[in-house]
C-alpha cells in the first residue's frame, strides 16, 4: 500500500454499472472532503451509466471490453495487459474498483502493486464473489447470519481476499425486503468507500 500522505492524489476509478459509488467519490472530491482528483473512469461495459456521470462533470472516460478482446482471438491476460498500459498513461496514485465486475489478473496487478483497492458488499471472509447482497439476504432468511456489511480491501489475485482497509456493518431486519436491504447496503458502501480512500491517501 501507499506509505506516505498524498494530497490531490490522482485516482482512476473502474466501474461496470450505474456508478453510484463513483458518484459518492465525485461528490467528495468536489466538496473537498477527499484530497484527490479523478483523472479517468474506466468501464468494461459501454452501457454503464457511470460513464455519463463522469462525462457530466468533465472526467475522461474509456470503455475497454473483455468481450471485444475475446472476439478478436485474444485472451484475458492480453486484455489485462492492455488495460494496464492504458491506465499507466494517467499516472494514478490509486486505482479504485467501484462496482467493477471483472477479476483482475496478476498481469494487471503487478503493474500497480498495492495501489488497487476494491469495494465489496460483504464482510471479510463472507460471500466472496458476485451476488453477495442477494446471498447475504438469503442467508439471513435461512437463519445463518444476523448481520452483513461491506468492506474495502487491497486487491490481490485471490478474489476478495486482500488486506482489509475498513469495514461497515449493515444490519438486517425481519421485515426487510431484498430491495430494502440492498438500499441500506448501498448507502453504507458510499460512506465507506470515501472514508477508505481517505484513509489510504492519509497514511504515512
Amino acid at each position: 500500500m501507499l506509505h506516505y500522505p498524498i494530497m490531490n492524489a490522482r485516482l482512476v476509478v473502474f466501474i461496470s454499472g450505474s456508478g453510484t459509488n463513483l458518484q459518492a467519490l465525485i461528490e467528495a472530491v468536489n466538496g473537498r472532503s477527499l484530497p484527490a482528483e479523478i483523472v479517468l473512469v474506466v468501464s468494461n461495459r459501454a452501457q454503464a451509466y457511470g460513464l455519463a456521470r463522469a462525462q457530466a462533470v468533465g472526467i475522461p472516460t474509456c470503455v475497454l471490453s473483455l468481450k471485444s478482446f475475446k472476439e478478436a482471438g485474444k485472451n484475458r491476460e492480453e486484455y489485462d495487459a492492455a488495460l494496464a498500459e492504458l491506465v499507466q498513461t494517467y499516472h494514478p496514485d490509486l486505482i479504485v474498483l467501484a462496482g467493477w465486475m471483472h477479476v483482475l489478473s496478476p498481469v494487471f496487478l503487478a503493474q500497480f502493486s498495492g495501489r488497487v483497492i476494491n469495494l465489496h458488499p460483504a464482510l471479510p471472509g463472507q460471500f466472496v464473489g458476485t451476488q453477495a447482497i442477494e446471498r447475504a439476504f438469503a442467508a439471513y432468511q435461512a437463519g445463518e447470519i444476523s448481520q452483513s456489511g461491506c468492506m474495502v480491501h487491497v486487491v490481490i489475485p485471490e478474489v476478495d481476499a486482500g488486506p482489509v482497509i475498513d469495514t461497515a456493518v449493515v444490519p438486517l431486519f425481519p421485515t426487510d425486503t431484498l430491495d430494502e436491504f440492498a438500499a441500506r447496503m448501498h448507502a453504507a458502501e458510499h460512506r465507506l468507500l470515501v472514508a477508505a480512500v481517505s484513509q489510504v491517501l492519509a497514511r504515512d
